[in-house]
């Protein structure tokens, strides 16, 4: 059910941030503040986070999964009632709820995990995130054919496809409530109570705080995160620089997504069998490898394809196995708040990342933006080299 849930969860994300920087042209009339929609998405994503994760501490996975569902519908809403009054703060916030449907997405993988042994956990996530590779690449593609529904009505085609993505988080949270059932982080809990549940991000904090391999974790997820979206926004402007078409950068992007949700199971397989740090020690290699190919391409188009793939491909490993790490590591009562504190951290710092890339690309170029994501990696593999080196990991768990 999951799974199911996130291609329709996937395919409504896509065919709305597709849009965005379109839609925020068009009601503003200038490219400036074409941005702000995007960036609004992902600031929605990243404050609703923590209270969603709240509600799911207190009430289980499909209350909090159905809720950003239905904020995301409500977020679709009000983005077309924004292009249609042409009312940019109308349209921020509901690109801002909008960002609930990408919370819910993210949030989903945690609850995959809630019911497996230790040792499957990260299969369990890497499937539900590969689910997302369909709605991801058929979303785009979709786009424009259902814009032209509304051809002829006061509902611009630039912003008609909210609408369908508002009914995709409706069929999401429809499947949820209806088949999401046990709840499964209700049943874990009561088949390992251990005491009252922690819902605050005060007691997320202080549940990382109090296990190194936690710290790790959430580093891992939230520097791969930042490292992956800060250099992938900036590379279709450095392509059309180097006279690259658009068709040329679709497939590019086209690749480096496939390379993010695509191999996934793999990347699970991976943490499973050899450890979580293995595969934490892979994601830096790769996400390292990634910006050296990137930001030493110049006009090799085909040079910056290979790095955008491989900077997919290490963003999946470094979710997949930071987010097996981080459940492991904390107790069953503290998970919901973690991982909520979890998608808060890498979504506020990878907003961070991708407004301040275009002003390093501005002052210095594409290369040394890279160079500063690669940078980025260091403390993670530092902490993992270190943890690794105390034998505090073997094959398939992390004992904490």
């Amino acid at each position: 059910m999951l799974v199911v849930s996130q291609i329709l969860g996937g395919l409504g994300v896509a065919i709305g941030i597709a849009l965005a920087p379109m839609l925020a042209t068009e009601v503003t009339g200038t490219e400036a503040l074409s941005g702000l929609a995007p960036t609004a998405s992902v600031a929605g994503t990243a404050l609703l986070s923590l209270p969603l994760a709240a509600v799911m501490t207190s009430r289980g996975r499909r209350p909090g999964l159905v809720l950003a569902y239905l904020i995301g519908a409500l977020g679709g809403a009000l983005v077309v009632i924004g292009t249609v009054v042409r009312s940019f703060p109308l349209l921020l916030l509901g690109m801002a709820a909008f960002g609930a449907g990408s919370s819910a997405n993210l949030q989903a993988r945690f609850a995959a995990a809630d019911l497996v042994e230790p040792e499957r956990r990260g299969r369990a996530i890497s499937t539900v995130v590969w689910a997302t590779t369909i709605g991801s690449v058929v979303g785009p593609n979709i786009a424009a054919p259902a814009g032209r529904v509304f051809r002829g009505s006061p509902v611009p085609e630039t912003a008609g496809p909210y609408l369908w993505s508002a009914v995709a988080f409706l069929l999401a949270g429809a499947v949820v409530a209806v088949l999401l059932r046990p709840d499964p982080l209700l049943t874990a809990r009561a088949l390992a109570p251990q005491g009252r549940q922690t819902r605050s991000l005060r007691a997320g904090v202080a549940a990382v705080r109090a296990s190194p391999m936690a710290k790790l974790a959430l580093g891992t997820v939230t520097v791969s995160h930042t490292a992956m979206v800060s250099i992938m926004v900036m590379t279709p402007v450095h392509l059309g620089g180097h006279g690259a078409g658009l068709q040329l950068i679709g497939l590019v992007i086209s690749g480096h997504i496939a390379g993010m949700y695509a191999f996934s199971p793999v990347m699970g397989w991976l943490a499973d069998r050899f450890g979580r740090l293995s595969v934490i020690g892979l994601a830096v290699g790769l996400l390292s490898g990634a910006a050296l190919l990137a930001g030493t391409a110049g006009p090799r188009h085909g040079q910056t394809a290979l790095g955008l793939f491989l900077l997919g491909l290490g963003w999946s490993a470094g979710l997949i196995a930071g987010s097996a790490l981080l459940t492991d590591s904390v107790p069953q009562d503290a998970r919901a708040a973690v991982q909520g504190l979890s998608d808060l951290t890498m979504n506020a710092a990878a907003g961070i990342g991708g407004a301040t890339a275009g002003v390093i690309v501005a002052q210095w170029g594409y290369g040394p933006l890279n160079a500063i994501g690669a940078a980025l990696l260091l403390p993670v593999a530092a902490l993992a080299l270190r943890r690794s080196m105390k034998g505090a990991a073997r094959p398939g768990v992390t004992k904490v």
